[in-house]
């Protein structure tokens, strides 16, 4: 066993994959060792082949690690948290969740094309970790109100950041220094909590000794 202070930061794009002057990006620039899921050659649209990759990003990482997602990939997060256990997660920033249970403006997947490849209906059960949820008052893919029912869901603290549209390039982000704040609170290790560094044993499992699993609650969800 040995204490591990420092998560690795794992970057959950949403459907687009990787835009360069997106703030994930950048994000991921400024960190230096921050991974990202890679991008899909095929399937993008295809819940399943969203949440293998989220997987097999995090299937070589024993330490700590935080998710920093947005947009489709907050779903592809939850939906991940509902198939997977890894008790290495310390928390969760998901940033501006679309609303897939509702038609999507013009130019975004339809409604039958999301039912179709398993995105609907959106999980609303608590999160096996603390989880930030940032919200946008106008928010073109989900109102306000939705995001809400959503962070209440799924035990996260909400956060309120503001007229931020979908917080991407189109809306004027670019960089997000709220991000790196995030990132910080998020990787803040309990004092009365032990992060394991495990090494996969033969079976594959990455599941800490017996008798030694880190118990991590959901954050009551409040709004700030």
């Amino acid at each position: 066993m040995s204490i591990t202070p420092s998560p690795t930061v794992v970057i959950v794009p949403g459907l687009r994959d990787h835009v360069p002057d997106h703030w994930q990006t950048i994000l991921a620039d400024k960190l230096g060792d921050a991974r990202t899921v890679p991008p899909l050659e095929s399937g993008r649209l295809s819940r399943d082949t969203q949440v293998a990759a989220l997987e097999g990003a995090l299937s070589d990482i024993g330490g700590p690690v935080v998710l920093i997602a947005h947009s489709a990939g907050v779903l592809t997060t939850v939906h991940w948290a509902q198939r997977h256990h890894r008790p290495i997660i310390l928390g969760a920033l998901l940033a501006a969740p679309p609303d897939f249970d509702t038609p999507l403006p013009e130019g975004y997947p339809t409604l039958e094309a999301l039912r179709e490849n398993g995105w609907t209906q959106t999980p609303r059960t608590p999160l096996p970790f603390p989880s930030i949820v940032a919200a946008s008052t106008n928010d073109p893919l989900a109102t306000f109100e939705s995001v809400t029912d959503l962070a209440r869901a799924w035990g996260s603290r909400l956060v309120d950041v503001g007229p931020v549209g979908h917080l991407n390039p189109a809306a004027g982000y670019g960089e997000w220094p709220r991000a790196e704040e995030f990132v910080r609170e998020l990787g803040r290790v309990p004092p009365d909590k032990t992060v394991w560094r495990m090494t996969a044993p033969p079976s594959g499992s990455l599941l800490p000794p017996r008798g030694r699993e880190p118990s991590v609650r959901p954050r009551p969800w409040r709004r700030s």
